[in-house]
């Protein structure tokens, strides 16, 4: 199993139109062969970014949603805020679970090696 998290910086005066992006996604990711789940955490603190979990069974079937045509639909709204919504550049990160708590039988992550997107 794998979490993706992508690190979103957003300015305050975007922040609501920002998560009404989210509620209002096309969920097609949800109907991908090795989706688990879609989180999206708003930061309590000034300056944090917003932070996009999503956990997948394996990092093939991550690397499928992004290959695939479901992926650029379900993107399509992204650019639906100006560029000026964002005070940096998102930062994408791939983690190996290693252990779940509400999962006790599952077997940790094969290392995997570096993750590039391009």
């Amino acid at each position: 199993m794998i979490s993706v998290a992508n690190r979103i910086y957003v300015k305050q005066e975007y922040a609501d139109a920002f998560e009404q992006r989210f509620r209002d996604r096309a969920g097609l990711v949800d109907k991908m062969p090795g989706f688990i789940s879609n989180h999206v955490l708003r930061p309590v603190n000034e300056g944090d970014p917003y932070v996009v979990f999503t956990f997948w069974n394996s990092r093939q079937d991550f690397l499928n949603w992004v290959r695939s045509d479901e992926f650029v639909k379900g993107h399509a709204q992204s650019g639906t805020l100006p560029k000026d919504a964002f005070s940096q550049s998102n930062v994408l990160e791939m983690h190996e679970v290693v252990q779940d708590s509400t999962r006790p039988e599952l077997e940790p992550e094969p290392r995997g090696g570096p993750f590039r997107m391009h």
